[in-house]
């Protein structure tokens, strides 16, 4: 076991204390890939030797100090590769390991339901289920020839690869993410435009503070709106300027919303996704000399600097809106 896939246990909208968490990982490896907003992705193979522990020996110890020096606790996954690592989290609790064995990748993998499988989509495990394939011992076991004309040759061949537990996957230092996304589920099924507006407001300022934590700005967001027939419709926009503006990112989500047209649509939950991110140092504002957008992003610093100091309940959703 070489690879720790780690989840720290961060309040919502608290991606800004991931950095010092990642560079306590950074005592340990240089090879460490973040998983914004909460977790991270660290190669072992030169601390095992350098340090004279295992993984999970190691594991034991970031846990400590992450608890000692910031207060947060973490569930860790072990394996010998990424998406064993990722896969052995879900088995994981908070002081517990989740551990795959290296020899041990077939025995782990064998009893888990094929939709476990990093990859393997809602489509392509009800495919593989109609065979009998519904568990990746069954799928290991199946010949390569038969998965590739069920899902495709090249979808075959890593799917076959990945359920006999060949992991071709690295962890890429410094990586970022280039997208954060937030989702607005409803209680029941939603007919209400109203009550879809303000979901998309929570969701578009949900996504602004989270930008600004991690000075971060997008050039794109994409709505994406579920219904109750389980299917959906995913829209996208570039914006005019890359921003982490929540009022910016409101005002595109209506427009994108309202480009739908949605007459008594029963809508089951609405996501936004920010994407291509990019540092904001670099990016550029256009001056609008408008009084009202000044006084909205002197009241998001005051926000962001309130849900810091007092966590991300200090600020109501909805008070920042233009």
């Amino acid at each position: 076991m070489t690879i720790l896939c780690v989840r720290f246990q961060l309040p919502p909208m608290y991606e800004a204390a991931l950095p010092q968490l990642l560079r306590l990982l950074e005592e340990f490896t240089p090879v460490v890939e973040a998983l914004p907003p909460d977790g991270a992705l660290a190669d072992l193979r030169g601390a095992e030797r350098y340090f004279g522990r295992d993984a999970v020996q190691l594991a034991s110890v970031i846990r400590v100090r992450a608890l000692a020096l910031y207060g947060v606790d973490c569930v860790i996954g072990a394996g010998p590769g990424p998406m064993l690592a990722r896969m052995a989290l879900r088995d994981a609790r908070p002081g517990l390991t989740g551990a795959v064995p290296e020899g041990g990748e077939r025995d782990f993998l064998a009893g888990k339901p094929v939709a476990a499988l990093p990859g393997v989509g809602t489509a392509t495990a009800r495919t593989l289920c109609e065979y009998g394939l519904d568990t990746l011992g069954r799928v290991a076991a199946a010949p390569l020839s038969t998965l590739q004309r069920l899902v495709g040759a090249r979808a075959g061949r890593e799917l076959h690869e990945k359920a006999n537990g060949v992991d071709r996957g690295r962890v890429v230092p410094n990586g970022v993410s280039r997208s954060l996304a937030a989702d607005r589920p409803f209680d029941r099924d939603e007919l209400d435009p109203g009550r879809h507006r303000r979901a998309l407001l929570s969701a578009a300022e949900e996504l602004g503070a989270r930008l600004r934590a991690v000075d971060k700005v997008c050039r794109t967001l994409t709505l994406t709106v579920r219904y109750a027939d389980r299917s959906a419709t995913t829209r996208s926009r570039t914006l005019p300027e890359p921003t982490a503006h929540s009022a910016a990112l409101t005002r595109t989500a209506y427009d994108l919303y309202g480009a739908l047209g949605l007459q008594r649509a029963r809508v089951r939950s609405i996501a936004l996704r920010a994407e291509g991110l990019a540092p904001a140092e670099l990016a550029s504002h256009q001056l609008t000399f408008d009084p009202v957008d000044e006084k909205v992003r002197r009241i998001e610093e005051v926000a962001d600097r309130a849900r810091a100091k007092f966590g991300p309940r200090a600020v109501m959703p909805g008070s920042l809106a233009a």
